[in-house]
């Protein structure tokens, strides 16, 4: 098996005004292409600061990881929506594109295909606030 992702070793340590917070240690897998995975554990193990690392959005304290594939797309959905209250459901769903500077007519319009797909096209002018929760889940 082609192996895609390497995990050694990895920690995470969190500063608070109470001292400092362990919420992994020493975490260590591989993820082979075509195999599927599950993180599971109690509430508060940190099942979400792991996948947090690995999406790239907070840094690991110990430890590396090692991408076999070059820049490799990853996501996960949050455990909240985090969608913009003051912002439009398009708008939300633009914004990721707007940052990253990649906002074409080819990827709105993607986008917009994908909020039929979701049946979330007659929503698309609305606040988050005027959504249910599964489909602020699908805009996000």
């Amino acid at each position: 098996m082609t192996k895609l992702l390497e995990v050694k070793n990895i920690s995470k340590k969190f500063n608070t005004t109470k001292g400092e917070i362990e919420a992994i240690k020493d975490i260590s897998f591989d993820v082979n292409e075509g195999e599927f995975i599950a993180i599971v554990g109690t509430s508060g193990c940190g099942k979400s600061t792991l996948l947090s690392i690995l999406a790239n959005l907070t840094k690991q304290t110990d430890g590396t990881i090692k991408y076999y594939k070059d820049k490799p797309i990853i996501g996960y959905m949050l455990q909240e929506d985090a969608l913009f209250e003051h912002l439009k459901i398009i708008d939300n769903v633009y914004l990721g594109l707007k940052v990253q500077h990649k906002l074409s007519d080819s990827n709105k319009e993607y986008a917009l295909n994908l909020l039929k797909k979701y049946n979330l096209e007659k929503f698309i002018n609305q606040k988050p606030s005027e959504l249910s929760g599964g489909m602020k889940q699908r805009v996000a």
